[in-house]
């Protein structure tokens, strides 16, 4: 409920905007809005989900969320600017309040470690996949077949998220991070920032977050241009869909992959990075290898679909990638202030796209995808560190039982 609260924002949103008669500028003011609220507020309601409750926080995503949704329906620049800021602070707390609610219950319950993964990709199979797909045709219906305007969609999406938050209220338990009431935020802040700072883990598992994270928002804005260059008509709609199903086809390799005892998720993840970082190649190649068109209009080219392949490739990374990087989460991100390090990983992601959005028509599309490219490319080489040291760490044990025969007949 509450991932298809958000799926069915997301089409309609620059749209509606677009009705409202407002123009490319203004329009990139309003999403620069989004991200720079979340980063602004998003590590301050992450630590007040860690202190004040998990349970809380997911009520309180539904709630902000559906008051964004509300301000939609006015065309009064300050109102949507108010939803927008709205819009950030649910955002932050719909990618870190869940997964901190889950994982606390999880190990709170006892139940076996190898059930998360597969609950991560299930999660990521129909959120990401399932879902993002049907919302995406309900809100076409709304719009299109029904004709009930660009706002249906908000108004379902408050539908869905007062239907999610009744059984969150019905049915949750709630669970805390740190249970210490002394700590106020600036304690908490400090915690986090030395969690960070001390475990080279955590560092280098924020900085692969931000670095692919960032890749793909930049790809969202960059991939309706870069398949139509020269206004060629695409459908837009069937390749959204495309596209999510590559992401699903993604989630099934990774519960496939994090099923299997022998494979660890530091490993694969290499080669995960390695492919996505390749695919965000393919607009720099094909734009000297194969000549441009200029003739407007048109289906799409031989070079879109070049491109398009590509594409579908990244979107199966990213599918493989949300539930992998749960499961690092899981297992290197401490318990007491969760969604403080979370929320403190996405302040980076949201610096960088609000860049991008600000500069989007300073530089080439293929200059942009080579960032991405290089980006990524820099993720496999933190995610091989970030192996290398959970391997000697993983040895270190093993190597101490060994020159110690006497502490392992003890099982010391």
């Amino acid at each position: 409920m509450a991932i298809a609260g958000d799926w069915l924002q997301g089409p309609y949103v620059y749209y509606l905007y677009s009705q409202y008669g407002f123009g490319k500028g203004d329009i990139g003011q309003l999403f620069i809005a989004g991200f720079g609220s979340s980063m602004l507020f998003g590590t301050i309601v992450g630590s007040l989900a860690d202190k004040q409750g998990r349970k809380r926080a997911c009520v309180t995503y539904c709630i902000t969320y559906i008051l964004s949704c509300i301000t939609k329906h006015s065309p009064q620049y300050k109102i949507l600017m108010l939803g927008r800021i709205l819009g950030g602070i649910a955002t932050s707390l719909l990618f870190s309040a869940f997964e901190s609610w889950l994982v606390a219950e999880h190990n709170k319950r006892g139940f076996d470690q190898q059930w998360l993964s597969l609950t991560f990709s299930k999660a990521i199979f129909l959120g990401n996949g399932l879902i993002a797909i049907l919302s995406g045709l309900f809100g076409n219906v709304l719009v299109d077949t029904l004709g009930l305007g660009p706002v249906a969609p908000f108004d379902a999406a408050a539908c869905f998220l007062a239907i999610g938050m009744a059984i969150i209220l019905s049915s949750w338990t709630e669970n805390y991070g740190d249970p210490s009431e002394s700590k106020d935020l600036l304690t908490q802040f400090k915690g986090a920032a030395v969690a960070i700072a001390s475990d080279e883990k955590i560092a280098l598992l924020g900085a692969i977050q931000s670095l692919f994270e960032g890749s793909m928002y930049t790809f969202v804005f960059l991939w309706t241009p870069a398949l139509s260059p020269n206004e060629e008509e695409i459908p837009h709609g069937f390749i959204f869909a495309t596209f999510m199903l590559a992401s699903m086809l993604g989630s099934s390799i990774a519960s496939r992959l994090m099923a299997r005892s022998s494979t660890r998720v530091e490993s694969y993840m290499q080669i995960v990075f390695t492919i996505s970082s390749a695919s965000l190649l393919l607009p720099i190649v094909t734009n000297f290898l194969v000549a441009p068109s200029d003739v407007k209009g048109g289906s799409i080219s031989f070079k879109g679909c070049i491109q398009l392949l590509g594409f579908c490739t990244f979107e199966a990374c990213v599918g493989i990638f949300w539930p992998s990087i749960m499961k690092m989460r899981s297992q290197y991100i401490p318990e007491e202030a969760r969604s403080t390090i979370m929320n403190f990983f996405r302040i980076p992601l949201n610096i960088f796209v609000c860049i991008v959005l600000y500069n989007v028509n300073a530089f080439p599309i293929t200059v942009m995808f080579g960032m991405c490219s290089i980006f990524l490319f820099v993720a496999t080489l933190l995610q091989r560190r970030l192996m290398v040291i959970s391997e000697s760490q993983r040895s270190r044990p093993q190597d101490w039982k060994e020159r110690d025969p006497e502490a392992e007949s003890l099982n010391i």
